[in-house]
C-alpha cells in the first residue's frame, strides 16, 4: 500500500512547484505550506488508518471536493474519464450509438441512433440488455454497461436483449464504429418561407453544420429563420462565435474574455462576412440554454440581429479552460467570464460570495446593471438573457408527470411499435381516438398515483390540526373535503388527455422515425414555435421589437 502512495507526492510537489511559479508571489508560502501539510497528513493516515485505503480514490475524493467549493464547473479529470469528455466537445465516441437507461435491476436500450451499428442490428427501444458478451447486466448500473458498449471501432460484441412481448431471448452481434451525434438533428421549413434549425449542442465544427443547414433551407427558399436553442447546454466557445458570425457582418465584435490571468484576456470578432445578412431570424430559449447557447443568443439580441423568444435562460456566463495534468489527467477550470456585445456578463449565481450555509446565491438587483443594445434598447446583466417574447407555458399535470415517470408511456410506445409496422409522417403525427383508447386499457393493471397540491396541503393541515388537539373536533368536515379533493384517475386522463396525446405522439413517433421523428411531431404542439412564427410572419411586428420604445414587458 505504502508503495501506491509514492507517485502521489512527487504529483502533489510538481503541482506545487507550478503553483508558485505562475501565481501571485504573496501567496507562494501559503501555497507550499498547505501542500505540505496535506502530504505530511496523507503519510500518517496511509500509514496508521484502521482499514486498508485506496489512495487514487481517497485523493481523488479530496480533489472533487476542494473543487466543488469553488463551482460546479471546474472539475478533476482522470485519465479514466478522458474519453467521456472527449465525448462531450466533439460528440464522437466508439461503440454502437444507442441511449440506455435502468429498467428494474437491468438496463434497456432506451433511444437507438438511427444509421448507428444498435439501430443497423435490430435493436429497438424498450429492449432489455441480459448480457454483452459474458458480461451478464443484472444488477450492473449504467456506467458499467456503457462501458462495456463502447470500444474501439470495428471491434465485434455479442448482445442478448429480451424483447418486450416475446418469449424468447434475441441474440445479436453487433461492429462498433466511430460514432458521432449529430449536434443538428434536424432541421427543416415550417412553411414556404421560413427554416427551422434545431441546434442540441456546441460540439466541433457544429458551426459548418449549422451553415450548410442555413443554405439548403435557404435554396428551399427560406426568407426568416428559427434557431432552436431550448435544452442546448452549450459547448464550445468557438463554434459559439462561428454561428454568430454567420448572421452578423465582418468585424463585429460578438464576446469578450476576462479573467485573473490578465494574457489571456481575449475578443472574439466576427471574421467572416455572414452567410445570411439581414435576413429575419428568431432564436427560442428557456432555462436550459446555457453558456455557449446564451453567447449565440445573448449577442443577437444585444447586436440587435435578432428576435429572441422563450424564457429566461440559465445565466452561466463562466469560461472554462483545460490544463493538462500528470497522469494523462486534466483538469476543467474557470478561467474568465465572458461579456457579450453589450458589455454585460450574463451570469446568475455568484461563486464568490457564499452564504454561511455555504449555498450560492443569485447575483443581488442591487448590483445588477442594465446595459444598450446596438439600437438603444435596454438589457440588463446578472441573470441569463432574458427574452425579447416571453413565452408562459403551463406545467405539465400531475398525471402526465406520474405516468412519464414510471415509464408507462415509453412502455405502451415499445408495445405499439411491436405490433404496428408503420404510422404516418412525423410531422403531422397524432395518435388516433382508438390509439388512446389502447392506451387506457394498458394502464388498467398498472400502478401508479400521484398527489395534487390541494391534497398534500390538506395533509399538512391534518398534521398540525392534529398537532394543536383540534383533528377530533373537525374530522368530520376534514374527511368530507377529503373526499372532494381525492382525485380520479381515469377523470383525469380524459381531463389532460390533450398532453398526454402529445407526450405518446411524440414517443411513438421516435420508434418509428427516431430522434428527427420525436422533434418533427413536437413542433405540431409547440407554444415558442407558434410565436416565432408569427414573428416572422409580420415583419412590422418583427422591426418594432428591435427598435427602441418605451419599456413595455411583451408577454405572450
Amino acid at each position: 500500500m505504502k508503495k501506491k502512495l509514492y507517485w502521489i507526492i512527487p504529483l502533489f510537489l510538481l503541482l506545487s512547484f507550478g503553483i508558485v511559479t505562475s501565481s501571485y508571489k504573496d501567496n507562494s508560502f501559503e501555497i507550499v505550506k498547505n501542500i505540505d501539510i496535506y502530504t505530511s497528513l496523507f503519510k500518517e493516515l496511509n500509514a496508521y488508518y484502521v482499514d486498508e485505503i485506496d489512495p487514487g480514490e481517497v485523493v481523488k475524493t479530496s480533489i472533487d471536493e476542494m473543487l466543488k467549493s469553488l463551482d460546479p464547473y471546474t472539475n478533476y479529470i482522470p485519465e479514466s474519464d478522458i474519453e467521456d469528455y472527449r465525448f462531450m466537445t466533439t460528440g464522437n465516441y466508439g461503440g454502437v450509438g444507442a441511449l440506455i437507461r435502468r429498467h428494474d435491476d437491468r438496463v434497456m436500450v432506451a433511444d437507438p441512433y438511427e444509421g448507428f451499428p444498435a439501430q443497423e442490428a435490430g435493436l429497438r427501444a424498450g429492449d432489455v440488455l441480459m448480457k454483452i458478451d459474458d458480461f451478464d447486466t443484472k444488477g450492473k448500473s449504467l456506467q458499467d454497461v456503457s462501458e462495456k458498449l463502447k470500444g474501439q471501432p470495428g471491434t465485434k460484441i455479442n448482445v442478448v436483449l429480451k424483447r418486450p412481448g416475446r418469449e424468447d431471448l434475441i441474440e445479436k452481434e453487433i461492429t462498433r464504429k466511430k460514432i458521432h451525434v449529430p449536434a443538428v438533428p434536424w432541421y427543416g421549413m415550417r412553411d414556404d418561407s421560413i427554416g427551422y434549425i434545431r441546434l442540441s449542442n456546441f460540439t466541433h465544427k457544429v458551426s459548418d453544420d449549422v451553415k450548410d443547414a442555413l443554405l439548403d433551407l435557404k435554396s428551399q427558399g427560406a426568407e426568416g429563420y428559427i434557431l432552436d436553442l431550448r435544452g442546448n447546454p452549450g459547448g464550445l466557445l468557438m463554434e459559439a462565435v462561428e454561428i454568430v458570425n454567420l448572421f452578423v457582418p465582418k468585424g463585429e465584435l460578438i464576446v469578450s474574455t476576462k479573467g485573473k490571468v490578465k494574457k489571456w484576456n481575449k475578443e472574439y470578432y466576427a471574421q467572416k462576412d455572414p452567410v445570411i445578412p439581414n435576413v429575419p431570424v428568431v432564436a427560442m430559449v428557456n432555462s436550459g440554454s446555457a453558456s455557449a447557447s446564451e453567447i449565440v443568443s445573448g449577442a443577437l439580441q444585444d447586436l440587435d440581429r435578432g428576435v429572441i423568444v422563450g424564457n429566461r435562460t440559465f445565466g452561466k456566463g463562466l469560461v472554462q479552460t483545460t490544463r493538462p495534468l500528470s497522469y494523462n489527467a486534466r483538469l476543467k477550470v474557470t478561467t474568465a467570464k465572458y461579456y457579450i456585445p453589450s458589455g454585460r456578463c450574463i451570469q446568475a449565481l455568484d461563486y464568490s460570495n457564499r452564504k454561511e450555509d455555504g449555498s450560492v446565491g443569485k447575483v443581488p438587483d442591487s448590483l445588477i446593471t442594465s446595459y444598450s443594445t446596438k439600437n438603444g434598447r435596454t438589457v440588463y446583466d446578472g441573470g441569463g438573457v432574458k427574452p425579447d417574447i416571453d413565452i408562459e407555458q403551463p406545467n405539465l399535470s400531475k398525471i402526465t408527470v406520474s405516468l412519464l415517470r414510471k415509464q408507462f408511456i415509453f412502455d405502451f410506445a415499445t408495445k405499439f411499435a411491436n405490433n404496428n409496422d408503420s404510422i404516418g409522417k412525423p410531422a403531422t403525427y397524432e395518435v388516433s381516438d382508438e390509439t388512446f383508447k389502447a392506451f387506457r386499457q394498458f394502464l388498467t393493471d398498472k400502478t401508479y398515483d400521484y398527489k395534487l397540491k390541494s391534497e398534500q396541503e390538506l395533509d399538512q393541515l391534518k398534521q398540525t390540526l392534529k398537532k394543536e388537539k383540534y383533528l377530533k373536533i373537525v374530522q368530520n368536515e376534514i374527511a368530507a373535503l377529503s373526499e372532494k379533493l381525492e382525485h380520479d384517475k381515469e377523470k383525469d386522463l380524459i381531463t389532460f388527455q390533450e398532453e398526454i396525446r402529445e407526450m405518446l405522439s411524440e414517443e411513438i413517433s421516435s420508434r418509428f422515425y427516431y430522434q428527427k421523428g420525436r422533434i418533427q411531431t413536437a413542433l405540431q404542439y409547440d407554444m415558442f414555435l407558434d410565436s416565432a412564427v408569427n414573428i416572422l410572419n409580420n415583419i412590422e411586428r418583427y422591426e418594432d421589437i428591435l427598435t427602441v420604445k418605451a419599456e413595455t414587458e411583451q408577454t405572450e
